[in-house]
């Protein structure tokens, strides 16, 4: 190897780890990893309760202080922060003047940094948790490590997770207790990715608590979680990123219990699935009164929601006591569009529910679920052999900054997420018969799933379950027609007519729409108000003794 000129790159491909500093919060699968370390001939240097675990486990530990001269310091929050800690980290071992200076101010190479944070994001997610334990939980000596390591990673080995430690053994095993380039880049990478994610989650944490409504300056960082077959079409490429600031349950971060990996379209529609079982689930601890007893989703209080999605419109969606009868009434709204859906439950996944679904006429893309019982797991697997069950933890909402961004050519949209969940007594009476509790609560679940649908939208629904639906049209006729034709065949059949509800998402221009909604059979329609026109709709309404409700509230979603 030729010397270098001046502050020129040299690359050592062959670096022998003969000392590692190791400081982990997460000490899962510490001790067999610092052991087999310390039998390849590696001295471990180790901090505070790292060393006490190691020490009680019999491992030869190197003190901290006994490398700085200084004892831990200001409850822990000093420690690492020293020249002979970062001098053995930063140094270039190629360049002269920086070996004599390591030898004048007797400094010691670090080979190896083995560090995960103080969990800061855990942290946060706790009910109750007080701003000071949050701010105690954010790692300085940590990430300041990790960065002085991973810099020079042209000397300098960096495992942040325990995850890594395999790669790593089977690295210095094959390689004679060296480390190859390649692996120090590569580890190199993903310690700046995950102080990238780590300060991520801090910085929004602190900007939820900011007194701006939005922020001058939009600061987000996204972690790729895998790369995906390609995008909404096979010519796209795609890849699936995580926001490390969530704090919500969320497809992105919920464990794949059975079934291949999600692709793009279908973590579009679970998201979409699992956001309108979180507002169902709202719904459910607001209703008022239940269903009446001769409509499926009845049989007691509504305690459970179950949606079915398909293009991130719902084609099905209901309330009912339990999930097995909340997924039968969802699936009765629309089985021809139930084919290959997406299914988000806001309970448990019994074995019941399992085998309901599994039959040989059904065919499910992917199941959420806050849990699945094991039977449910096995029978769901066995039926379909792809079918991606994701289990999200508890559904309720949990936004500290509810934002939404949409990227768009030159820059991005950002606004407030709509999760307002419409209640009962949002309404105000505008034309007809007053509506009776149980209709004021019907009404709320039409007005839910009309949230979802791609607007413009209008649904029909009726004991809390959805008939029909109309989304996505250029007009809210078009959206009427189709919420009509879809909602036909339950229109002629079955009892509850007095409780048969439509909703729009927006305000009707005109009387045509409505129209058509009475003639199918409507007793109540319920919409924002707010056209020029809206007392054409009331004259209707009241000539057709149909209840009209409106809520002074839009929910496009385009």
């Amino acid at each position: 190897m030729s010397a270098p000129a001046g502050n020129e790159s040299v690359v050592l491909d062959l670096v022998r780890v003969r000392r590692a500093l190791v400081s982990v919060s997460d000490k899962s699968d510490l001790v067999p990893f610092a052991r087999a370390l310390v039998e390849m001939g590696v001295e471990i240097i180790s901090t505070g309760g790292t060393a006490a675990a190691l020490r009680g486990a019999g491992v030869a530990v190197r003190l901290i202080e006994d490398v700085t001269g200084l004892p831990e310091m200001l409850d822990g929050r000093v420690k690492t922060l020293h020249p002979k800690v970062h001098g053995g980290l930063l140094a270039r071992r190629h360049l002269a003047s920086h070996q004599q200076a390591m030898k004048a101010h007797g400094i010691e190479p670090i080979d190896l940094v083995c560090v995960n944070l103080y969990p800061f994001e855990q942290t946060i997610q706790k009910t109750g948790v007080s701003e000071a334990e949050a701010i105690e939980q954010i790692d300085i000596g940590g990430p300041s490590m990790i960065r002085s390591a991973a810099k020079n990673h042209e000397s300098v080995c960096t495992v942040t997770s325990p995850n890594q430690y395999d790669l790593l053994m089977r690295e210095l095993q094959s390689q004679d207790g060296h480390t190859r380039f390649a692996i120090r880049r590569e580890l190199a990478a993903a310690a700046f990715a995950r102080t990238a994610e780590y300060d991520a989650a801090i910085s929004a944490w602190f900007d939820g608590r900011s007194e701006k409504d939005l922020p001058s300056v939009l600061r987000t960082t996204l972690i790729q979680s895998r790369e995906l077959r390609y995008g909404e079409n096979p010519h796209q490429r795609a890849a699936l990123y995580r926001d490390p600031a969530a704090q919500e349950a969320t497809v992105v971060s919920a464990p794949l219990l059975a079934g291949k990996p999600l692709s793009y379209n279908n973590i579009l529609d679970a998201s979409a699935a699992l956001e309108l079982v979180q507002d169902l689930h709202d719904l459910c601890l607001n209703t008022v009164a239940t269903p009446a007893k001769d409509d499926l989703s009845s049989q007691g209080s509504a305690r459970c929601a179950c949606a079915i999605l398909k293009h991130t419109n719902p084609c099905g969606a209901a309330l009912a006591a339990d999930p097995l009868r909340a997924f039968a009434a969802a699936y009765y709204g629309d089985p021809l569009a139930a084919y290959g859906g997406i299914v988000a439950f806001s309970t448990v996944v019994d074995e019941t529910t399992a085998l309901a679904m599994a039959t040989a006429d059904r065919f499910l893309e992917v199941v959420i679920a806050e849990a699945f019982s094991d039977r449910a797991i096995e029978v769901l697997a066995s039926r379909w052999k792809n079918v991606r069950l994701l289990a999200v933890g508890s559904v309720r909402h949990r936004v500290d900054r509810p934002m939404s961004l949409r990227t768009v050519p030159g820059g991005a949209l950002v606004q407030e997420r709509d999760t307002r969940p419409t209640k009962s007594s949002d309404f105000v009476h505008a034309a007809g018969p007053a509506a009776s509790a149980e209709t004021l609560a019907e009404a709320a679940f039409a007005m839910t799933i009309a949230k979802h649908l791609k607007s413009n939208a209008v649904c029909i629904t009726r004991g809390h379950t959805l008939l029909g639906g109309g989304a996505g049209q250029m007009d809210r006729v078009a959206s009427c027609r189709i919420a009509v034709a879809k909602a036909q065949a339950h229109l002629e059949t079955g009892t509850g007519a007095a409780h048969l509800v439509a909703a729009s998402d927006a305000f009707f221009p005109f009387a045509d729409g409505p129209m058509l909604l009475a003639d199918s059979g409507v007793k109540c329609i319920a919409h924002p108000g707010g056209s020029k026109r809206d007392e054409e709709t009331n004259a209707l309404c009241n000539a057709r003794g149909i209840t009209c409700l409106t809520t002074g509230v839009r929910h496009f979603r385009h």
